[in-house]
């Protein structure tokens, strides 16, 4: 499909990028693949390679029921435990149609904590049900300023319904984020895939 552009009340195709943008590219890194597994950790590819880092969870389905997907860094040493602050705010719709909600999410927050980020909330384990998303980490080896993150997912949720939850934060330190960690609230990911890319 061409762009259009108006150029003198005329209209012309433009069939591609002029030189001058560049950028967006993604470069698949890993695949990381669950099955009744205590985590994903992913302790590699994460360096001063690229400026940007997406990791996307598809079909995280939990062993336990309403179980929540969490994720933290690790900055250096051998443990996920880097200092953040976070904030959250969802929205979600029931399948029955009688039940909307569109609100922070405080009790989500991290305030200068060191534990494991709700990625979703009560995430069911019936067959069908599941969770997916996108998680953005920008500069991890920066060494100077803090390291921002962003992440959107949407779950079945425990209760027949569909909830999007928006995170962001960053990990407040200026040592190199150099791993990141998923695994649910409670009991093993019984299945789920992570990609790791890189942005150009």
């Amino acid at each position: 499909m061409a762009v259009v552009s108006a150029n003198n009340n005329s209209l012309s195709a433009i069939t591609a990028l002029p030189a001058s943008i560049t950028g967006g590219a993604l470069t698949l890194i890993s695949t990381s693949t669950a099955s009744d597994s205590s985590s994903l950790s992913i302790t590699s590819g994460i360096d001063s390679t690229y400026k940007e880092y997406i990791f996307k969870f598809i079909n995280m389905h939990p062993v336990t029921d309403t179980a929540k997907l969490q994720v933290n860094f690790r900055d250096g040493s051998s443990a996920f435990d880097a200092t953040k602050t976070t904030t959250v705010f969802n929205a979600q719709h029931n399948e029955a149609g009688s039940s909307t909600e569109l609100s922070v999410q405080a009790g989500n927050d991290i305030a200068q904590g060191t534990g494991y980020q709700d990625l979703t909330r009560n995430t069911g384990n019936g067959n069908d049900e599941s969770t997916s998303g996108m998680l953005h980490l920008f500069d991890p080896s920066n060494t100077t300023f803090v390291k921002h993150f962003m992440c959107e997912s949407n779950s079945y949720f425990g209760n027949d319904q569909t909830e999007k939850l928006h995170i962001a934060g960053y990990c407040n330190v200026t040592a190199a984020i150099d791993g990141v960690d998923f695994k649910f609230s409670s009991g093993n990911i019984d299945s789920g895939v992570i990609k790791l890319y890189g942005v150009s």
